[in-house]
């Protein structure tokens, strides 16, 4: 009967466990917490050296759960990530993933071997353990934070936290491997580095691939979609590892196959990913803090806090800088993704391979990758966001995005159904705009099921629901959060091709002669933007007017209110002197009757 008491306690302690976890998320969001290290603390205090006197040194099962919630974490930011956002940054993101990774081990080495009394090739190693950035760990304080990030920064950071994990894993596999063994060859890491990388890229592209085929052709019962997923991304990496290629490579590549194809049941997998990712993150971290002693931490905190400052301070911002002299990133952003460089359980995952094969001093590098997570998540964590907005990489954020409500449709795979309540200061009711990409479908009012034409006025507090691309409805919260108040234009940015949001199609028709319908005259130029445009208008987003192309010059209050203007190419025959005379002085009256300069 003891025996079957301590099950029930077990059962008990780990539902309370996931319960605290479901509920630990509305705290991060909540105050913008670090809160995985309460997670660390949980582990450590239920550990043999605190009261919980629990007595757990099973290195084998924390580098399963370990290696099980990376491959779900890598999978699920694969899934999220849209291609054309990070399409424009993969050159200087997989430089940072595999250069930036190599350089910062090298910088770290120097000091691991100085303080923490270290040969060059252990050195190294506790080097390439700490090298990486934590994709968890950065997008889950972005988010916990209320960050908005300009599109290239937070796309770069997106796609390396993403990528880098792969080749350190490789890193710190080569040299335990060296370690182990005693030699090795620049031909043989550079083999084993191809073909890890070669044979990951093409099990993750064949198996997202076959995912996907599978979601769309298999009738699944409902509700097993989701796990589907979840354990075919088990198997791609499984696969991959048994094949010697890299595993978290393929993961995450076939997420971005999936994530970026219509498939079934969509919103389902993604939420339910979700959750899984961020209980396996509560789970490896209790068992990571399982293994680490308190009574051991004390003879190599002082090392370690020496490495943690080296790495933050030095190794990480030089490999950043170095990295990033080929693109055409100011100062400012350089300074941000170096400081954003947050260490989390990769790391101490990565530390625990050498306890796995038994090395010598294997319990140090776990110890200071413990202490360089802690010091990186209260340090960099708690910081993020004042140096974002310092440092003029984080964008104004609006409200947080309405209650949306996604339904997918059986038999079709390009629209669905997304649902909004409708809110009185909302865009969609003050200025009755929808994109084009959206149809409205049906409005629900006082439990009546209605068409958008017999509900027509739409009024405050009815739900509407809109067909639109599974894609792009995260781009229709903007259409039902409370409109921000816009800010007048700077005067000093207005030139004779640099307008207001505020005039109307019509009012520029005149001028142009581009061919405008007797509708789209009464729209304003940022309610073009707006219907035009799949996601949230941004500084240099362009839409095509007739033979003029609109480029957004400023935006204000999540609207466009700065208008450059592009003009064709003028014919030989048009003298191009008097034209852009004429151009000139009718702009400049036009807007001096606007603005009543």
């Amino acid at each position: 009967m003891a025996s079957l008491d301590q099950v029930s306690i077990v059962i008990l302690l780990g539902a309370a466990l996931v319960m605290a976890g479901i509920l630990s998320s509305l705290l991060a969001l909540r105050f913008g917490a670090p809160l995985l290290l309460v997670f660390l603390l949980i582990g450590m205090l239920a550990g043999d050296s605190g009261p919980g006197q629990l007595t757990f040194d099973d290195v084998r099962t924390t580098y399963l759960v370990g290696s099980v919630a990376l491959a779900l974490i890598l999978f699920d930011g694969g899934l999220r990530t849209r291609f054309q956002s990070i399409r424009a940054v993969l050159a200087p993101s997989m430089v940072l993933a595999t250069v930036g990774v190599l350089l910062t081990a090298l910088i770290t080495a120097p000091a691991a071997k100085y303080v923490l009394d270290l040969n060059w090739t252990e050195a190294l190693l506790a080097g390439a353990v700490l090298a990486s950035t934590d994709a968890a760990a950065v997008f889950l304080l972005v988010h916990a934070q209320g960050l908005r990030l300009r599109p290239r920064v937070g796309a770069t950071l997106e796609a390396e936290s993403g990528t880098n994990d792969p080749f350190a894993v490789f890193l710190t596999l080569m040299l335990v491997e060296l370690i182990s063994v005693g030699q090795s060859s620049a031909w043989h890491v550079a083999l084993e580095f191809s073909r890890e990388a070669v044979l990951g890229a093409i099990i993750g592209l064949i198996g997202g691939r076959a995912v996907v085929l599978a979601l769309n052709r298999v009738a699944l019962p409902q509700g097993l979609h989701a796990p589907f997923v979840a354990t075919a991304a088990l198997v791609i990496f499984g696969a991959a590892q048994i094949a010697h290629a890299s595993g978290f490579l393929a993961v995450y590549l076939a997420g971005i196959i999936i994530g970026n194809r219509p498939t079934r049941a969509h919103n389902s997998v993604v939420t339910f990913l979700d959750a899984a990712t961020w209980l396996a993150q509560i789970v490896m971290f209790v068992l990571l803090g399982l293994l680490v002693s308190p009574q051991r931490l004390l003879s190599s905190v002082v090392p370690s806090i020496i490495v943690a400052l080296v790495l933050m301070l030095l190794a990480r911002p030089l490999a950043v800088f170095l990295c990033l002299v080929p693109f055409r990133f100011n100062w400012r952003e350089k300074v941000f993704i170096a400081w954003t460089g947050l260490r989390g359980a990769v790391a101490i995952f990565l530390a625990s391979i050498p306890m796995l094969v038994g090395l010598s001093k294997a319990y140090l590098y776990f110890d200071v990758a413990f202490v360089v997570v802690i010091i990186s998540l209260l340090l960099q964590g708690w910081t993020l966001a004042a140096a974002a907005r310092r440092l003029h990489v984080a964008l104004p954020r609006a409200d947080r995005g309405p209650r949306r409500v996604e339904l997918d449709l059986p038999g079709q795979l390009e629209q669905q159904l997304v649902g909004y309540s409708v809110r009185p200061r909302s865009l969609f009711f003050r200025r009755g705009l929808v994109p084009s990409w959206s149809k409205p479908t049906l409005v629900i009012r006082d439990q009546r099921i209605l068409s958008p034409t017999e509900a027509d006025p739409i009024a405050p507090g009815d739900y509407i629901y809109l067909l639109a691309p599974p894609e792009k409805a995260d781009a229709l919260d903007r259409f039902f959060v409370d409109m921000q108040p816009s800010s007048a234009p700077d005067p000093h940015l207005l030139g004779d091709f640099v307008v207001s949001g505020e005039h109307t199609l019509g009012e520029l028709a005149d001028i142009y002669g581009v061919m405008v319908s007797e509708q789209q005259a009464k729209l304003t130029l940022a309610d073009y933007f707006d219907l035009h445009l799949d996601h949230a208008p941004s500084d240099g987003a362009t839409v095509d007017l007739d033979t003029i192309v609109l480029v957004a010059r400023s935006i204000s209050g999540g609207r466009v209110n700065v208008v450059g203007l592009r003009l064709p190419e003028e014919k030989e025959e048009s003298p191009p002197s008097t034209r852009l005379g004429s151009l000139k002085r009718k702009l400049s009256e036009l807007w001096s009757s606007v603005a009543g300069i």
